[in-house]
């Protein structure tokens, strides 16, 4: 029956997961580091978007132009998400890759301060919505065990572009300038997502598998028509509503990114007041980059063993917590540590950066990569890329509001009020946590009896032919995948 279905065991050990696992891993490298590497546009005096660079634009309107990034990206973040709950990943995979290429190859080209408007807050916004929401969403179908590990390598390799890329940009702004800096990027990354696009599936079933982990028991899960997928979404939906996570679990999302949102945008420019230079405050950038790596892994595999809500509220309260450090006394800030960068030179990095980077790093890496493992938790294997894209959204909302807050205290009182108002949001974030439901049951575990039975992922079944009974074949036999 299972070869009738076109459902197979591998003969090897490995599995088509992992070359899904891959191709999106890669696409998170690019989309991860548009707006991780903001920071280094920031600085006053040596960005070379600023007043003091190539453009000589207020560092007011660089920062408006990051908040309508993200205001952008909220926006289109839900839409994204019921994008690829009803039309699939693999188109929303070819759109982003066309979407990163074009909008970074012009945004090489901008000679006004609206061109870059239009090219970062809007295209650039739109190309991060499609590769982080449904793309990061897209693991769920291929693993049944090992999400976690899955989600985990996916946001380690969103946090290693991030750190890599901080350098890069910067290094490749002072050495090709401006323009061919941005062409290189969107030509490398655009290109790189479209050549993977053709290996790409959305379904186990379109290689005739079952998803990693599946049982010898298990059966396939079913893929359906666009039609019968906005159906299923409609009523998934509408019994999410009547839980606190639906409702909470954006706010959560908001509050930590806010948190970590103005730290990483404006603590480049926070050492360029201090006295470092504009490559060194890059390089402090990337250890916050570098350091969440190791949350960005660890968090989801752990969430997926003791459950979300105590490892959310630890990795919160970690990144507030971590910021107390830049406000310590100017001598113990002065106080440098040679630090090598990719074995080509070395910049002198004030020890108490160096301590901030691995503490706030290991914090927000572990605060934002948790959401899908917990959903998964939550709301089971249904169409969970449209919540996602609702987190998301307050994601990136939490991002706009505390730009524009923090820009606005900064330029009248400092950089230190900022920082504290960060700390208030991310303790905020975790106050809400508290208020959660636990995540070791799943809230919604029956919402499928409200579909016709027709598209119900395991519809009831027909009646079998005589001569079918006597061969003993059933639907229930049909074979998984034990590794």
């Amino acid at each position: 029956m299972a070869a009738s279905l076109g459902i197979r065991r591998p003969r090897s050990r490995f599995h088509y997961a992992w070359v899904i696992l891959g191709i999106l891993a890669i696409v998170q490298v690019f989309g991860q580091s548009i707006s991780m590497s903001a920071g280094i546009m920031v600085p006053e005096l040596q960005s070379p978007l600023s007043e003091g660079g190539q453009f000589g634009w207020p560092v007011a309107w660089i920062g408006a132009a990051l908040a309508g990034y993200y205001l952008v990206g909220s926006l289109t973040s839900p839409f994204s998400g019921r994008m690829g709950d009803t039309l699939g990943a693999r188109k929303l995979l070819i759109a982003g890759g066309i979407l990163f290429g074009a909008s970074m190859i012009l945004i090489g080209f901008i000679t006004e301060i609206w061109q870059f408007f239009l090219v970062y807050s809007v295209m650039l916004a739109l190309t991060s919505s499609i590769t982080i929401v449904p793309l990061m969403a897209a693991i769920n179908p291929w693993f049944k065990r090992r999400l976690g590990l899955g989600i985990g390598l996916m946001w380690a390799a969103g946090g290693l572009g991030a750190a890599l890329l901080a350098p890069v940009y910067s290094g490749l702004l002072e050495q090709f300038g401006w323009t061919a800096t941005f062409v290189i990027i969107g030509a490398i990354g655009g290109g790189t997502t479209l050549l993977l696009a053709p290996f790409y599936r959305n379904h186990p079933t379109e290689k005739g598998l079952t998803a990693y982990g599946s049982g010898p028991n298990d059966r396939p899960e079913r893929v359906f028509s666009p039609d019968a997928a906005k159906v299923r979404l409609q009523v998934f939906r509408r019994q999410m509503k009547h839980t606190r996570a639906f409702w909470n679990l954006p706010v959560i999302h908001g509050m930590g990114c806010a948190g970590h949102g103005i730290v990483l945008i404006f603590v480049v420019a926070f050492a360029v007041s201090r006295g470092v230079d504009f490559t060194t405050g890059a390089v402090i950038l990337t250890l916050t980059q570098v350091f969440s790596i190791a949350g960005r892994f660890a968090v989801p595999i752990i969430t997926e063993r003791v459950g979300g809500k105590p490892i959310m509220a630890t990795a919160l309260a970690i990144q507030a917590l971590a910021v107390l450090i830049l406000f310590l006394p100017v001598s113990i800030l002065d106080y440098s540590v040679t630090t090598p960068i990719l074995g080509l030179t070395t910049v002198d990095i004030p020890v108490a950066f160096w301590i901030f980077g691995a503490v706030f790093g290991l914090g927000f890496g572990g605060e934002m990569s948790a959401y899908p493992v917990v959903n998964r938790q939550y709301f089971g294997t249904g169409p969970v890329a449209s919540i996602y894209g609702l987190q998301i959204s307050g994601a990136m909302m939490g991002h706009c509001v505390s730009t524009l807050l923090a820009g606005v205290i900064i330029y009248f009182w400092g950089y230190l009020p900022a920082f504290i108002l960060s700390m208030a949001f991310s303790g905020m974030g975790v106050l809400i946590i508290l208020t959660l439901e636990t995540t070791k049951r799943q809230l919604i575990p029956d919402w499928e009896e409200q579909l016709p039975p027709e598209i119900r992922s395991a519809p009831a079944p027909a009646i079998v032919p005589p001569a079918a009974a006597a061969t003993g074949v059933a639907f229930g036999n049909v074979g998984g995948d034990d590794d």
